[in-house]
């Protein structure tokens, strides 16, 4: 039943909703993660929140108590700004982001400007004024790219709360200049093969885990890789259940894969 996952070598592990909730870590997830060290599989903590840098999260992992170092984390801003550089090189970049994303990009040598902008990125902004938002449709109706890290609707918060994520952003973005985005982050497989490249472990000895069907999982189904929900976050049962495309497991938690590594079964 769980070969598959057992023969996986990288785990690509979502935070918020899988790992933990604001600064409430899950029962079992920093033995999770111990335990996949002791079996020497590599994990990689891949998220789809582009508010924070990579050093961000490399900091506020270590301070929840997770092993992590740079090789640790990629995130949907760094996979922008490799984006950026690859299909975009040189343009003028306006940003509707936190100065953490704005000191990503910058770190990718990315151009941003406040006027005349070639492209508009949009992430996961915790700081957005309305300001961003007139200047960033300003740019879109007269034909800048639209470029979106991340398609999340809401970020999962403790006592069942949400903030509009940047899908949400973009979806208004959208609505008022009639520019539909391209987006970087999952499910966007690319993220997956720009991993397996780095290191080497080919996309079907990789497993996605996450809490969101249409994303984290979605990834996993894009890439060719395997892809394990844990019903920790996001999704509910009736979302799974009207779901058309299933993920290749289904645990309750972190906690529970941890007794699957050690066990080979539940």
């Amino acid at each position: 039943m769980f070969k598959k996952l057992l023969n996986c070598r990288l785990f690509l592990l979502d935070m918020d909703g899988t790992l933990y909730l604001g600064d409430e870590v899950f029962d079992g997830a920093v033995d999770f993660i111990r335990t996949l060290e002791k079996q020497s599989k590599d994990y990689i903590y891949l998220t789809n929140n582009s508010s924070r840098a990579g050093t961000d999260y490399i900091t506020r992992l270590l301070r929840l108590g997770f092993p992590c170092e740079a090789k640790n984390v990629f995130t949907s801003g760094m996979a922008t700004g490799l984006y950026l550089n690859e299909k975009y090189k040189g343009a003028r970049v306006y940003l509707v982001g936190t100065k953490a994303f704005q000191r990503e990009l910058l770190s990718y040598g990315i151009n941003l400007v406040e006027e005349n902008a070639d492209v508009v990125v949009a992430g996961f902004d915790t700081e957005l004024v309305y300001e961003k938002l007139n200047k960033a449709v300003h740019f879109l109706r007269r034909g800048a790219a639209f470029i979106e890290a991340n398609p999340d609707w809401v970020c999962p918060m403790p006592n069942d709360e949400v903030l509009p994520d940047c899908g949400s952003i973009c979806a208004l973005l959208t609505a008022a200049s009639g520019v539909e985005p391209i987006v970087i982050g999952k499910p966007n497989r690319n993220m997956v093969d720009i991993i397996s490249n780095m290191t080497g472990v080919p996309n079907e000895q990789i497993c996605c885990v996450g809490d969101r069907l249409y994303t984290d999982i979605a990834v996993a189904q894009n890439a060719g890789a395997v892809s394990l929900l844990v019903m920790s976050g996001e999704t509910t049962d009736k979302m799974l259940e009207e779901a058309e495309r299933k993920p290749d497991y289904v645990l309750k938690d972190v906690k529970q894969l941890m007794e699957v590594l050690i066990n080979g079964k539940l």
